[in-house]
């Protein structure tokens, strides 16, 4: 066990998924979205914690906790958000009034992610995410007029 040699940190993975999701490399955002999220399943209410140690996976089991490890962890927690931001590609750009997803992808166990109350400046947007047979669906369920959002 090795704080620093070794160690998986969730936070450095996810900036790693955002700067792959950047250059459209999205079949590896997955791999590293997926993998947390099934080592999440093994910690306890699913907190992802600062960091957990870099052995072997074992079949069935969870990743080997690093015993002095900050769970939750903040840094940990937020990236949740940025593995979901590498998902859907979205950019959000308020000179222009616009959100862009360009393209979104979903892991296999994500079926629908629902955005609510999306700040907006003074003003939030809603969307529901389906993943459908092809591609995904988009419903929006408010928007201000003011907005566009764009879906390449």
């Amino acid at each position: 066990m090795s704080y620093h040699n070794g160690s998986i940190w969730p936070h450095d993975n996810a900036l790693i998924a955002f700067g792959l999701a950047q250059y459209g490399l999205q079949n590896h955002v997955l791999k590293i979205m997926e993998s947390i999220f099934n080592a999440s399943l093994f910690i306890d209410l699913q907190r992802v914690p600062e960091l957990y140690c870099g052995f072997d996976r074992r079949e069935g089991m969870g990743p080997t906790a690093y015993p002095v490890a900050c769970s939750p962890q903040a840094w940990a927690v937020g990236s949740v958000f940025m593995l979901l931001q590498s998902c859907l590609r979205i950019d959000i750009n308020a000179l222009t009034k616009t959100i862009t997803f360009d393209p979104i992808v979903l892991p296999v166990y994500l079926d629908e992610i629902y955005i609510t109350n999306l700040k907006l400046g003074d003003k939030t947007c809603s969307l529901i995410i389906n993943r459908s047979q092809y591609d995904v669906d988009f419903k929006i369920i408010h928007k201000p007029d003011d907005w566009k959002i764009i879906i390449k």
